[in-house]
């Protein structure tokens, strides 16, 4: 007796015969039992072998074609067993709107690998006007984190949000909020990353901290007077990996005035970010100098 053997209940069909209905192989269907996408209506005991109801087709065709779009296995899971069909339908869009999203990334790295793998690199920089600025003696409130590039738009909206909250029980805040890259944040180096916003009260927002330290990695510093070299770029210009040609321009710039790097780069927010729009000036890379 073979696996496509008749059963005596009429409503159910063998692998074979069900393979053929849902236009796909046993193999694939066998696979599709062992990810948990497509459960059999019925298993012989006895020998093992899987039967299915006729329909059972119309999901079997889904999980084929969603494999089809590379969508993780969990949220195929999700779509075949969503309450309705407007229900599925959003999950799909929501699946496809990430995944065009991360095809419009690759595409501007893409574009910007090609600039500087073609000699291009004095065109892009030149796009940058780089200036400095002296920024006083000041004291901040810090959190620190290692992160991949990939989870560090929303770390850093969080931490932000959070020490800006604090500050109010600090004395409030005297200057624009800022990002220190200590070390490389990319998709194989976590940096670490330290979130830093200046405030007016040291010894309140020391109180803060003791409080708050251990559990957001919180701390107080003072930072020195120093010169910094920045360009100033816009909302959408933040978004990796154009901001890589931000920081390169910089580096550039730095190396031509005959000046040297005095600590680790940064990300200085200034504007509002939920009410600035793509084209507006949002952000300034820096580098301190001397």
């Amino acid at each position: 007796m073979t696996e496509d053997a008749v059963v005596d209940d009429k409503d159910l069909l063998t692998i074979g015969a069900f393979a053929a209905k849902a236009r796909l192989s046993a193999k694939a269907l066998r696979l599709y039992d062992r990810l948990g996408l497509l459960t059999p209506a019925h298993v012989d005991e006895a020998s093992g072998y899987r039967y299915y109801r006729a329909d059972q087709a119309e999901p079997a065709r889904l999980v084929a074609l969603l494999r089809q779009l590379d969508m993780p296995l969990a949220r195929i899971a999700e779509v075949v067993a969503a309450a309705d069909g407007d229900q599925a339908a959003r999950l799909l869009a929501g699946y496809w709107a990430d995944v065009e999203a991360r095809v419009a990334g690759q595409r501007t790295l893409a574009e910007y690998l090609r600039g500087r793998l073609s000699g291009r690199n004095s065109e892009m920089y030149g796009k940058f006007e780089v200036e400095t600025v002296d920024v006083p003696a000041r004291v901040v409130i810090t959190e620190t984190r290692h992160t991949l590039a990939g989870e560090l738009p929303a770390w850093i909206g969080a931490s932000l949000g959070r020490l800006e909250a604090a500050s109010r029980e600090c004395g409030g805040i005297t200057a624009a909020p800022f990002v220190v890259y200590h070390s490389e944040v990319s998709m194989e180096s976590d940096g670490p990353a330290e979130a830093c916003v200046p405030i007016a009260d040291e010894a309140a927002a020391r109180a803060w901290a003791e409080g708050h330290g251990r559990a957001w990695e919180t701390r107080v510093r003072a930072e020195p007077a120093q010169r910094l070299a920045y360009t100033r770029i816009t909302k959408a210009q933040v978004a990796h990996p154009q901001i890589l040609a931000a920081f390169e321009a910089v580096e550039q710039w730095i190396a031509a005035q005959g000046l040297e790097q005095s600590g680790p780069c940064r990300e200085v927010y200034f504007a509002d970010w939920e009410a600035a729009g793509a084209e507006d000036p949002a952000c300034d890379v820096a580098f301190p100098v001397k």
